[in-house]
């Protein structure tokens, strides 16, 4: 797929393989393992080295070596992980989806949700976009039912089967906003699940029923039809922008969701979007720009809508699945982060792109249809003051975001191959080398890397490989007959790093578990978190991820297990 990531979407090149229908998977998956306490403190050290000074190394080292020194807080705080891990599924996935996001104040908009830019699609009205609208939906229930009937094919990725849980919590699911911290709604096991999405036009939600009285989904007619009911009911574009509520801050937010969630019937058209099934948002056309800077205004209407005058009013930030169909042929994805990461969510888009190709099927006979429902919302002057104030951050939060996307053409994936370079390695080291030049030093930068081998595993972090990075970026300003094999060592070094993350042997989900289990033993928190040198390394100033096709690379069954980045 010629589309292109908005937000960092890590691993998503996974190989598929008819190798079961089970999504819990027939194949017992390992569980994510601890690492050990002292490889964890030694390589933590190890990143610090070109982060601080010397001076502040060697204080953070005698910090380290207090906290892991034997019968210390290290061996006591590690025993309790241990002790976790084997009770629990998963000892940091919890935790983990708590720290970084539920907890997390931050706005869902442009800090948290990540976007997908489709393919431009091959129509300029909205006669096309109320079609492509239908295929969509029905290419997204069609996958649907593979999940239902457990008939997604089990991913493998590097020769490892790929945990399948996430794609259950996928559908009727949303995050619920908190005054302190937020909540997840999930479809509860063993009910029924939801009959219908939301559609939002002109910032006006409707419910749309989208399965048949005999459980059949609708078919692309009969959701095309639906459609033009939802256009002839939504003409209006004096409507109040309530979605862009779900933008804010997520204190300011939860604060409004309280003084919303006062009259019954806003309570009742809340929870039906965010009980239903996913959303699809009826965009209009993306302001025109030269063609140079499209793509990027492009993403960032996929990320954030465009603004309060735009179209960030058809958006719930908070619903783990939104797909955006533009008027104008432009189309994306939106997805909440708590519920799933970005291989799953590739998958789904690669199934509907594929859906969305096929010649439509015959129409099948026209049944009367109920007239989609229209959900209401009494805006009090309380919710009034709550709307501006969030269109008001949202864009200043928007002026404030530089987006550029671009396409290198120097040269693919095929360079890096031919020279025994891993092309994701590569990409990463060349990132280090561009912001030393840039700022003279290097930082704490994160690769997010999926660890769904594990049973309910969901990411850690690739730090990059500082000493040899800045070796090359010193003989980078002077170079000689040294400077490919110190990127051949960069890369090597890097890649090493991976491998051992994919591995469950990172640090930072490590760290992470050391301290949330201190903090809740209720006493004094470890010096070793409360240090400069801890918030350095924990404070990236670059968030990276795979750079790969959307499309998961397929191979025969006699290729080999261990596709490339």
């Amino acid at each position: 797929r010629q589309g292109f990531p908005v937000a960092a979407v890590a691993d998503l090149g996974g190989l598929l393989r008819p190798l079961s229908r089970c999504l819990t998977s027939s194949f017992p998956l390992p569980r994510q393992p601890v690492p050990p306490l002292a490889q964890t403190l030694e390589r933590y050290l190890r990143s610090l080295e070109v982060l601080v000074t010397p001076e502040e190394l060697e204080e953070t080292r005698q910090l380290v070596e207090e906290f892991g020194a034997p019968g210390g807080e290290g061996e006591r705080l590690q025993a309790q992980l241990e002790r976790r891990a084997a009770r629990m599924e998963n000892w940091i996935s919890d935790w983990w989806v708590q720290s970084a996001y539920l907890e997390s104040r931050l706005p869902l908009a442009v800090h948290s949700s990540p976007a997908v830019v489709l393919p431009k699609q091959d129509y300029s009205d909205w006669r096309g976009q109320l079609r492509f609208a239908a295929k969509l939906i029905a290419g997204v229930l069609d996958f649907k039912a593979k999940i239902d009937q457990q008939a997604v094919l089990v991913e493998y990725r590097r020769g490892h089967v790929q945990c399948m849980a996430q794609y259950r919590r996928l559908f009727a699911s949303c995050r619920l906003p908190g005054p302190k911290h937020d909540g997840l709604l999930l479809p509860p096991p063993g009910r029924r699940p939801p009959t219908f999405i939301t559609v939002v036009r002109n910032f006006q939600f409707f419910q749309l029923e989208v399965y048949n009285s005999d459980g059949t989904p609708l078919t692309v007619d009969q959701l095309h039809q639906q459609l033009q009911r939802i256009r002839g009911l939504s003409w209006k574009t004096d409507k109040e922008p309530l979605g862009v509520l779900t933008s804010d801050h997520r204190h300011t937010w939860g604060q409004a969701y309280s003084t919303l969630m006062r009259d019954r019937l806003n309570r009742e058209s809340a929870r039906c979007i965010q009980r239903s099934l996913f959303t699809v948002c009826l965009d209009a056309p993306v302001l025109k720009v030269s063609d140079e800077r499209y793509p990027s205004r492009v993403a960032a209407q996929m990320l954030h809508g465009g603004g309060s005058y735009s179209n960030s009013g058809n958006r719930w930030f908070d619903k783990s699945l939104q797909f955006i169909v533009g008027e104008d042929g432009v189309c994306g994805v939106l997805y909440e982060q708590a519920v799933a990461d970005g291989s799953p969510i590739a998958t789904i888009i690669d199934h509907v792109l594929d859906y969305c190709k096929d010649p439509d099927t015959p129409r099948a006979p026209m049944t009367p249809l109920p007239l989609p429902y229209k959900l209401y919302f009494y805006i009090t002057p309380e919710i009034q003051h709550d709307i501006e104030r969030a269109k008001q951050n949202l864009d200043i939060l928007i002026t404030d975001l530089d987006i550029s996307c671009f396409t290198f053409r120097g040269f693919g994936q095929g360079l890096p191959k031919r020279l025994g370079l891993g092309p994701d390695s590569l990409l990463q080291v060349a990132l280090q080398l561009a912001y030393y030049r840039t700022h003279g030093s290097l930082c704490a930068t994160s690769e997010v890397a999926s660890l769904r081998r594990f049973h309910l595993g969901r990411t850690d972090a690739v730090r990059p490989a500082a000493p040899p990075v800045l070796r090359l970026a010193r003989a980078m300003d002077a170079p000689d007959g040294q400077t490919l094999s110190l990127l051949q060592a960069a890369v090597e070094s890097q890649s090493a790093r991976t491998e051992q993350v994919l591995a469950g042997q990172g640090f930072d989900r490590h760290l992470l578990g050391l301290k949330l289990a201190a903090i809740g033993d209720g006493q004094r928190l470890p010096e070793i978190f409360m240090d400069t040198a801890f918030a350095i390394a924990t404070h990236c100033r670059l968030l990276t991820g795979q750079v790969c096709p959307l499309r998961p690379p397929s191979y025969p069954p006699s290729a080999p297990q261990h596709p490339s980045s």
